[in-house]
């Protein structure tokens, strides 16, 4: 299950954590340098513009380390993490305001144990997801990568959410009802509560927009509630400023509201052995999916048997071709430098017997440099430990600041 998230942040220097790269902007009209033969280099019809104001964009994501990460898990978030991470510093010259780009990327291992799960098999996958993010294109340089668990805040923030959140706003969750009846009677406090762990962690970075998908946009509302409870319980008055007044703290809101934010069309995946279904890890039938590190022999196999249908050609958007629309964006989506137009021209006359060798081989080659970096990672332990470090380090600096606002507001003794 993903989890995505950006800020704004007005104070860069309060919570700019993230190692700085040299900064690019979209025009060289604010960046020009004027001279002259003075001595002092600057005559007022020279004088240098005035310096950008400096706001912070805040991306924060991460999925589940549960079974081998997927497909449609990279398609539709580590590769669009990619394109966050790359994208340029914007200017608004009218405002006079430079945007820059702060990336955290972590592996949700607190979210992966609300099911029943092996210790051994929770803490290779980890690492394995962690590396994998590497491999993909994220650049401990520009983004900070980090294991959820590893900054305390995600937990402690969860309870203290907890204990204001009510009850029937989490019996409404659509999703503990569906994994609850899968589970049984083994289902375990943490699923029910998991909506509020996933409202701390887009609460800790003070996130005003989440990009998710359709299956999150209900937990999305939920954190939404908590802030204006929490808010509503604790954040006004003379005897909130008071507080946060003598603890050095600022009196405005503790938590913003997160507004939805719309992903990428297309990075939706779905399952190879029923169309209409998401591609899930946690699907019983390994061959209803295509994970990253499949060799090609295996994705070569899983695409001859996956499901199609008997019409003739092969379409887009045809409701009753649910198979044919998946596998069709498969197709684009490891091909990114290919229309949609050149797709359909190369595959309209092709029957499924042609075609699947096609997207095989598509699939295997947009993998291969993936693997290849994969396995060099997992080879040398110490860096990406390191990796890990240095970015939960980052996020805790960060997260620490909003824990510390929330304990104050709700009346803690605060250690100095």
């Amino acid at each position: 299950m993903a989890l995505v998230l950006a800020a704004a942040v007005r104070n860069v220097r309060a919570f700019s954590l993230v190692q700085k790269q040299p900064v690019r902007v979209e025009s060289t009209n604010l960046m020009r340098l004027y001279c002259s033969s003075s001595s002092t280099g600057i005559t007022p019809e020279t004088e240098a513009p005035p310096a950008l104001k400096v706001r912070t964009n805040r991306i924060l994501s991460g999925v589940q380390p549960t079974g081998s990460l997927h497909l449609g898990n990279y398609l539709g978030a580590i590769r669009q993490w990619v394109d966050f991470q790359n994208a340029p510093n914007v200017v608004d010259e009218e405002e006079g305001i430079e945007y820059q780009n702060e990336n955290l990327f972590c592996v949700v291992d607190l979210h992966a144990i609300t099911a029943p799960h092996d210790p051994k098999e929770l803490s290779e996958s980890t690492l394995a997801s962690a590396a994998l993010y590497l491999a993909a294109g994220i650049d401990p340089e520009k983004s900070k990568v980090f294991v959820q668990s590893h900054v305390a805040a995600h937990s402690e923030l969860a309870w203290l959410l907890s204990c204001i959140t009510p009850m029937n706003w989490l019996e409404r969750m659509i999703q503990f009802k569906d994994k609850a009846k899968k589970q049984g009677e083994s289902v375990g406090t943490g699923l029910f509560t998991y909506p509020v762990l996933m409202a701390a962690d887009i609460l800790l970075y003070q996130a005003n927009k989440v990009p998710v998908g359709e299956d999150q946009r209900q937990h999305l509302e939920l954190a939404r509630d908590v802030v204006r409870r929490f808010n509503d319980l604790f954040g006004k008055g003379n005897a909130f400023r008071k507080r946060m007044k003598a603890a050095g703290l600022s009196s405005r809101p503790v938590f913003i509201e997160p507004e939805a934010m719309i992903l990428k069309e297309g990075a939706r995946i779905m399952s190879l052995t029923d169309g209409t279904n998401k591609m899930s890890k946690s699907d019983a039938n390994d061959a209803s999916r295509i994970n990253v590190l499949d060799p090609p022999e295996l994705i070569r196999e899983k695409i001859k048997k996956c499901k199609t249908d008997a019409f003739q050609g092969i379409e887009w958007d045809n409701p009753e071709r649910p198979e044919a629309t998946n596998l069709l964006n498969i197709y684009a989506a490891v091909q990114p430098e290919r229309t949609r137009q050149d797709i359909s021209e190369e595959v309209q006359g092709l029957s499924w017997g042609e075609f699947k060798p096609l997207l095989a081989d598509a699939i295997v080659a947009h993998l291969e440099p993936i693997q290849t970096r994969y396995a060099e990672v997992r080879a040398d332990d110490e860096y990406l430990v390191s990796v890990l470090k240095d970015g939960a380090n980052a996020a805790n600096d960060i997260a620490s600041r909003t824990l510390r606002a929330t304990r104050v507001a709700m009346g803690f003794v605060v250690p100095e």
